[in-house]
């Protein structure tokens, strides 16, 4: 499962968007380090079924189909809120690196109203520049990398010059254990101009700030987005960064909650809601409801949180989705079950690949593959596409 973590600065709502985003409890206060030990909870990227397409009722195993939408599980991690100097060991510091280790995407949940400092403490809103917490961060986790090669650095070099070693296979081989591949090194060492063995301090950071935006991008998703003064904010960080998303953590949660409560119907990304019985509401409850719809959906589209998931694996990650089945012309598995796996696969995965994601022995038998919507056999270096179902033929 693609692991995201969900980081940011203490007492920005970071808590408050992973529960809305899997309606789990993790606590949530107005203090520093609410969040110690990292948690853990399911959530889900949402994309067309096919079911409604093709006419048939789906029976899904590996994820869930609500109202013609797959909803595929990813794992969300909220790390503990980190303040600058953490890679020097401030607050929660190396425990919170610790946790990004095998994350695949960075969510920074800042504070777009700009009402807290870079400590977390609650300040008037609008007078803390958010875009100062996205570099901060941003520096925190490249200094933490640079702390990890920076120690044998010199010694590397030469070992390396005097062995005629490969440079980037030496750094992947110290970054072992922090989710980085040796392709992602090699890509970011291509845009460093000047030659790998003679890099200072200063080469070295800039290698790691290319490789962290490779690696581990990162989406911004800019909470509170509803207080008056987030939307300055907001347009500064979107035309300072490439991936932005506007959110009110406190209103999904809200939405999710009466939504379980039978009080309305909401479906998570949906831009409105429907009340189903008014009279099972308070006035309370009402006003805070036309509060969400005014200020978040209308101004928005919508709170923002599904948003942040889909984009988080289908942009920053370029996957997609592929339904594997082994009867192609009832789209079903060997027991039955229609449609039964949606799977996340990187865009320009082959068959071949598919099989392999699916099991380790089917893709040492893969002969080929059947797309299932047309009916005809496909080549091993068919490129799927979003959308396909696709059957694996194998020797057996």
């Amino acid at each position: 499962m693609i692991q995201i973590a969900v980081t940011g600065k203490p007492n920005v709502g970071k808590s408050s968007f992973f529960n809305a985003a899997t309606l789990s409890e993790a606590e949530v206060a107005s203090y520093p380090f609410t969040t110690i030990d990292a948690n853990h909870a399911v959530a889900y990227a949402s994309c067309s079924c096919p079911c409604r397409e093709l006419g048939v009722e789906c029976s899904p195993r590996n994820s869930r189909c609500l109202d013609g939408r797959r909803l595929i599980p990813v794992e969300l991690i909220d790390v503990a809120g980190l303040v600058p100097g953490a890679h020097e060991g401030r607050g929660l510091g190396n425990k919170f690196l610790d946790d990004l280790r095998q994350a695949r995407v960075f969510l920074h949940v800042i504070d777009a109203s700009g009402s807290t400092d870079e400590e977390g403490r609650p300040v008037e809103p609008g007078t803390h520049d958010p875009l100062e917490d996205v570099s901060f961060l941003e520096h925190e986790i490249t200094m933490w990398l640079y702390g990890i090669l920076e120690r044998n650095w010199e010694r590397l070099l030469r070992k390396a010059a005097s062995e005629k070693l490969d440079m980037n296979r030496i750094i992947y081989e110290q970054l072992s254990g922090t989710g980085i591949g040796l392709e992602d090194i090699i890509e970011a060492s291509r845009m460093i101009r000047t030659d790998i063995y003679s890099w200072k301090k200063d080469e070295l950071i800039s290698f790691l700030d290319e490789l962290l935006k490779i690696a581990k991008p990162m989406l911004i998703v800019a909470n509170k987005a509803d207080l008056p003064s987030a939307a300055g904010n907001i347009e500064r960080l979107r035309e300072a960064y490439p991936h932005v998303v506007p959110a009110s953590a406190e209103a999904e949660l809200a939405l999710r909650r009466a939504a379980e409560a039978g009080l309305i119907r909401y479906t998570p990304g949906e831009g409105d809601f429907e009340i189903l019985d008014e009279g099972k509401l308070t006035d309370k409850q009402l006003s805070a409801l036309e509060y969400i719809r005014e200020n978040v959906l209308r101004v928005y589209g919508s709170t923002g949180i599904q948003e942040t998931i889909n984009r988080a694996v289908f942009d920053l990650l370029d996957m997609i989705v592929v339904y594997p089945v082994e009867d192609e012309h009832k789209f079903t598995d060997q027991k039955g079950n229609v449609l039964p796996d949606a799977i996340l696969v990187p865009r320009g995965s082959k068959p071949r690949d598919l099989a392999y994601i699916i099991h380790t022995e089917i893709g040492d038998s893969f002969m080929h593959a059947v797309d299932a919507r047309k009916g005809m056999r496909v080549a091993s270096d068919h490129e799927l596409e979003d959308g396909d179902i696709i059957s694996i033929i194998c020797s057996r």
